[in-house]
């Protein structure tokens, strides 16, 4: 729909699609410039944080995953690793094998609903999957096949699909039994040839040229490719080899959040600079502590090496990658290191004596964060003598991503501008675009409905009236 007046022009969209939740997006153009870009999530706050307070100790893994059915492993991986650290716990062995286990399934399901589903007809001139799957079947096919990979590793560790109800603190209720992984071994096996055949598929995309200039924030494990734990890390935009580390426990010193008027989700900000969570900041932090065989998936694909830090074995070579549309690439990946490392831990797997470690109730704050598909999650809790909680902090990774996607829409919607695409047809693909590079979980943030576009006089594009 177009309304105009001789002083504006407003573009309005029924629905942006393929995005998990409902925002509306404000663009403002004078004299062929993007003053301003919003991304408007105007959907309900769910006031988790409220209705915590009061719970016991033990509740959170449960309640917080169902934030999300897209990612409810990462609300419980991160709301256990908080409440552990407030009661002085910590799992390690075989029970911290089964939940990364557990988080790579959900990488597999999670990442590959994002490449086939919702991302991919991007790249190949379709509306949507339906479009996407009468051209291009095989490709559709494979991508459920993997999806109902995660989702089998998260069925039998979690106790279904959606929503696990197997995880508890320490651990969980009950753990598998060699036997029964050996089934899933064999299905992620045949898996492996589907992820390896998406990544090259996704490196023949043609990506446009972009660049975000946010700040990189993942987390860094010694050893291995942070997904369920690891220390906060920062790569700056203009310092491509400088890292700089913070305790978990300062994440709130240095990621702050603030309301702003359009939108139900804060925005936040790494020590004052805009900064992204995600895939494109876990290439960046930690892209060097891959598989070899994911990496020499990346160079056949196009995405080189990453960086390699200076020191500890570190080259100092390799580059980020900053352009957003090849995100998808990145994605997928992490992929193909989540079926492979997946099958790492069935094969060194033996059952734990016990399915959970005890996780007896102390006064504490504790903080705790893992690697969601899209980006950094961290919870805080705090506990009173009796284990109930009193305060409660989640800062999920879209909320954290919202100023770099809103700066990504600005830059990327110039660079149309500029071209002289000024339809409202053409506009909105671009915008479409952008908002999907992120992945971003709206729901999670506080769903894409409606578009404005606002064209002061001057502005190059038609103003009616």
């Amino acid at each position: 729909m177009t309304e105009s007046t001789p002083r504006s022009r407003t573009l309005r969209i029924p629905a942006l699609t393929r995005v998990e939740g409902e925002t509306a997006l404000h663009l403002r153009i004078h004299d062929g410039t993007v003053l301003e870009t919003r991304l408007a999530i105007y959907e309900p706050p769910r006031f988790f944080e409220a209705f915590l307070r009061g719970r016991a100790h033990t509740e959170p893994p449960d309640l917080t995953s169902r934030i999300c059915g897209i990612c409810p492993v990462a609300y419980q991986m991160s709301a256990c690793r908080a409440v552990e650290d407030a009661c002085g716990v910590a799992v390690g062995g075989q029970l911290a094998a089964l939940r990364r286990l557990l988080y790579c399934g959900e990488w597999i399901e999670s990442q590959t609903l994002h490449i086939h589903l919702l991302h991919a007809p991007d790249f190949l001139g379709h509306d949507d999957v339906i479009g996407l799957s009468r051209a291009h079947r095989g490709h559709v096919e494979r991508g459920l096949r993997l999806k109902q990979t995660g989702n089998a590793v998260v069925e039998l560790l979690g106790g279904r699909a959606i929503h696990p109800v197997n995880v508890r603190l320490g651990g969980f209720h009950r753990t598998p039994t060699a036997a029964e992984l050996r089934p899933l071994a064999v299905r992620l096996r045949g898996s492996l040839d589907d992820a390896w055949d998406t990544v090259r598929w996704v490196g023949g995309f043609d990506f446009p040229d972009a660049e975000c200039d946010a700040d990189f924030l993942a987390l860094a494990e010694a050893g291995t490719y942070a997904i369920e734990s690891g220390v906060p890390t920062v790569i700056r935009y203009d310092e491509p080899f400088a890292r700089r580390t913070f305790p978990l426990r300062d994440f709130c010193d240095h990621v702050a959040e603030a309301q702003v008027p359009h939108s139900t989700a804060l925005h936040s900000r790494l020590d004052g600079r805009r900064h992204l969570t995600g895939s494109l900041a876990r290439w960046a932090v930690s892209g060097h502590l891959l598989s070899p065989t994911a990496l020499e998936a990346a160079r056949e694909a196009g995405l080189g090496d990453p960086p390699a830090p200076p020191g500890a074995g570190g080259t100092g070579r390799g580059s980020a990658c900053r352009n957003p549309y090849r995100s998808i690439l990145v994605r997928a990946v992490e992929v193909l290191y989540a079926v492979e490392e997946a099958l790492r831990i069935i094969g060194a797997y033996e059952p734990p004596p016990h399915p959970y470690v005890e996780v007896p109730a102390r006064a504490g704050t504790g903080h705790g964060a893992t690697e969601a598909p899209r980006g950094l999650l961290y919870h805080r809790y705090a506990l009173d003598d009796g284990g109930r909680v009193t305060d409660a902090r989640l800062v999920p990774p879209t909320a954290q991503n919202q100023g770099a996607i809103e700066e990504d829409l600005r830059r990327i919607v110039q660079a149309g501008v500029d071209r002289g695409e000024e339809s409202e047809a053409g506009l909105t693909r671009l915008c479409e675009r952008a908002v999907r590079n992120h992945d971003p979980c709206i729901s999670c943030s506080a769903h894409f409905l409606e578009l404005d576009i606002e064209r002061t006089p001057g502005s190059g594009g038609p103003v009616e009236g």
